[in-house]
């Protein structure tokens, strides 16, 4: 009984000492005719499908939830925040070229299709996120239409 009692005070010290390094939510500033939703002018419905369910990891848009505020969870949360940029900022959507953008088409058809996005975790804290196969089809249907349209090659300038 004894050891468990230290264990448990142990556990309870390191969570309450681990509160003393917060994470960084600051956004970094945006420049809206950046965005990939103002480039693409989406339809409205489309629009809000992706605001809702991926601008809040893969943008400098991002609404920290309550549970953000609270180590390790905070930690792994912005983890997750910083690898989603890194893998597609919507906000920077300017800055790729067009040969970049079609991959990314691509690999957004594809993660919607494969329910690989939003993230299960996610998902279960943001119901709003959730899709329907009906607009995971919208989704890919336009996400198709961009990739079409889209030039391979980029102007030079």
């Amino acid at each position: 009984m004894k050891y468990f009692k230290i264990t448990a005070i142990a556990i309870l010290v390191i969570l309450v000492i681990m509160q003393f390094f917060r994470i960084d939510k600051t956004n970094p500033e945006t420049s809206p005719e950046n965005d990939f939703l103002t480039s693409v002018n989406a339809p409205q419905e489309i629009h809000n499908m992706i605001k809702t369910s991926c601008y809040d990891c893969h943008s400098n848009e991002t609404v920290y939830p309550w549970y953000s505020n609270f180590a390790p969870v905070s930690w792994m949360l912005k983890s997750h925040i910083n690898e989603a940029r890194d893998n597609i900022n919507f906000s920077e959507w300017s800055d790729f070229t067009n040969k970049s953008k079609i991959g990314i088409y691509e690999d957004c058809i594809d993660m919607i299709d494969d329910h690989d996005m939003p993230l299960a975790s996610y998902k279960l804290m943001h119901k709003e996120a959730r899709l329907s196969d009906n607009q995971r089809n919208e989704l890919i249907t336009w996400f198709k239409k961009l990739e079409e349209s889209t030039p391979i090659t980029d102007s030079i300038q």
